[in-house]
């Protein structure tokens, strides 16, 4: 096999595939990254088993063929070499010598028979839609992941397809993000799967702006194809939680909020909230809100905001990050906090298909 590419194409196709590489596994073929050079193209490819992603640029191939080698290796190398063309040759052991003006590395790589194949999506369920609403969906829900490793069905996001819409739902137990997508598939389309974090980080790397993504279902396999490159996955086994008790059916209490205003005054106090109770408390009266944080050994913060607000008084507490967290990923400059009393969750939306539900803490 032999082949010579650019610098800059070498890396980027690389870097597409590198985050999915293993640090920890006991197999060293995971560490590698499978290299496929034909008609013009190198394919990378790199697998945990648990995700997969293959990705390809464009190359000039002089003797087609197959090797795998050390990927954060290779990727530290290509970094560093000084000029942009590259020459890489294996031969029939696996070793690759590469060079690039004065430079010569030679690295020892693995056959391409030990690397797992990514599976095969036969009579799978597909689904195409616009790059853009799914990349939004997901940084308006993705931060609300657990990471409670004993909650396992949480440690992803579940893509709901039902009614002609996708609903993206994550949760902590503590807090819940949903964001639904207007959507148009068969009945027999219908159903529920759990996409794991580490594969959410990665689609959400892949996405742009323009262009579609195509989802393809499995067994208890999801595949994503996005801009030339493939990405796939085992789901989650299990059920997810039903999601929709949690959301407060009537609410008393509408309040308008500016976001980033709102945002920041929050993060401000939450600079004296106590690393024990962690939370943020937001006493509501006539056209004001007065958000109040105290640590009895450190001291206290409050902040003030005029604001239209007609219903009773009330106090409510939550945890400051988790108040933050939509605030952070949503663009719109309106956002409105719905309420019952001190004791129901407060519910964060906006003029469209997306709510956040955060349960209040105690106040003492």
């Amino acid at each position: 096999m032999k082949f010579s590419v650019s610098k800059e194409k070498l890396l980027e196709g690389l870097q597409t595939v590198q985050n999915v590489v293993s640090t920890r596994t006991t197999l060293p073929i995971l560490s590698n990254v499978l290299l496929q050079a034909t008609d013009g193209q190198l394919h990378f490819t790199t697998s945990d088993l648990d995700v997969g992603i293959r990705s390809a640029v464009e190359v000039t191939v002089e003797k087609p063929g197959a090797t795998t080698l050390p990927a954060r290796r290779l990727l530290s190398i290509v970094r560093e070499l000084p000029t942009s063309e590259i020459t890489v040759e294996v031969d029939s052991k696996n070793v690759a010598s590469i060079r690039s003006g004065p430079s010569f590395f030679k690295i020892l790589g693995l056959p391409e028979e030990e690397f797992p194949p990514l599976p095969k999506f036969e009579n799978a369920k597909t689904f195409t839609l616009r790059q853009k609403d799914l990349r939004d969906a997901l940084k308006k829900t993705a931060y609300a992941i657990s990471t409670d490793e004993t909650r396992y069905v949480l440690n992803g996001i579940l893509f709901s397809f039902r009614d002609n819409k996708l609903t993206l739902v994550a949760t902590d137990g503590r807090r819940l993000a949903l964001v639904d997508i207007e959507l148009e598939f068969p009945r027999s389309h219908e159903g529920d799967v759990i996409i794991p974090s580490k594969a959410v980080s990665e689609i959400a790397r892949l996405l742009t702006d323009d262009g579609e993504i195509k989802i393809s279902l499995g067994e208890n396999q999801a595949a994503f194809e996005v801009n030339g490159t493939l990405l796939v996955s085992k789901l989650i086994e299990g059920n997810y939680p039903n999601y929709r008790q949690v959301i407060p059916g009537e609410t008393k209490e509408r309040v308008t909020l500016e976001r980033v205003i709102f945002h920041d005054a929050v993060h401000r106090v939450s600079l004296l909230a106590s690393e024990k109770s962690n939370s943020v408390k937001l006493v509501f009266t006539k056209n004001n809100l007065e958000i109040a944080a105290n640590t009895p050994d450190v001291g206290e913060a409050r902040e003030s905001l005029a604001i239209a607000y007609k219903g009773r008084d009330m106090a409510i507490a939550f945890n400051p990050e988790f108040l933050m967290a939509p605030l952070k990923n949503l663009s719109v400059d309106e956002v409105f906090l719905d309420l019952i009393d001190e004791m129901s969750p407060g519910v964060v939306k906006i003029q469209g298909p997306f709510l956040y539900v955060i349960m209040p803490m105690r106040i003492s």
